[in-house]
């Protein structure tokens, strides 16, 4: 998409740039501003859904987790930021000015047309640069499935597949049901 952004820039110019734009929503990969794609309606109930699934997960584990929906920020590198649709951190609850999300566990991105590729891809090996990432969660709503990528303790990336039941997310110790986020049509 056409983007009147520098040609090169750092997280922090990005972060500076980006919050004086008027309108739409963007990411920085390598340096380059990526304008984000308008959404369909499916993709932001998902989206949606995600993160309730997650917040009810959250409270019913009573765990010191925070969820954020899009809008948050998370820096890959010194040139590489995206803005995942959900986000999970623990600890202690974040300014309410931050928009760098300094330790994600949990990471969720719900995929399009335009973001399939990338979601599987790039950003899969983006955020598992991460080391407090555990989870990354590649939300297809089109197959109504959810690829689960979790880190190990020994540090592999282990995959599955999870058409139906439930994700289990430890640590931190989340469970979230697939039927809070594919509901019954």
């Amino acid at each position: 998409m056409n983007v009147h952004a520098p040609p090169r820039m750092t997280v922090e110019q990005f972060i500076d740039w980006a919050m004086a734009q008027p309108r739409g929503r963007y990411e920085l990969y390598g340096g380059r501003v990526v304008q984000m794609s308008p959404e369909r309606t499916e993709h932001i109930e998902i989206k949606g859904n995600v993160y309730l699934a997650l917040r009810m997960a959250v409270q019913k584990s009573q765990k010191k987790c925070h969820v954020l929906t899009d809008g948050a920020t998370i820096r890959i590198d010194s040139e590489t930021a995206y803005e995942p649709d959900a986000v999970v951190y623990c600890g202690e609850k974040l300014a309410p000015d931050t928009i760098i999300i300094p330790e994600p566990v949990i990471v969720a991105e719900v995929t399009s047309p335009s973001s399939e590729a990338r979601d599987a891809g790039i950003k899969l090996a983006g955020y598992f640069k991460l080391p407090s990432v555990v989870h990354y969660l590649v939300v297809d709503p089109d197959d109504r499935l959810v690829v689960h990528h979790r880190r190990r303790e020994d540090g592999e990336i282990v995959t599955r597949v999870v058409e139906s039941g439930d994700l289990m997310l430890d640590p931190p110790g989340l469970t979230v049901s697939l039927a809070d986020i594919f509901p019954a049509e």
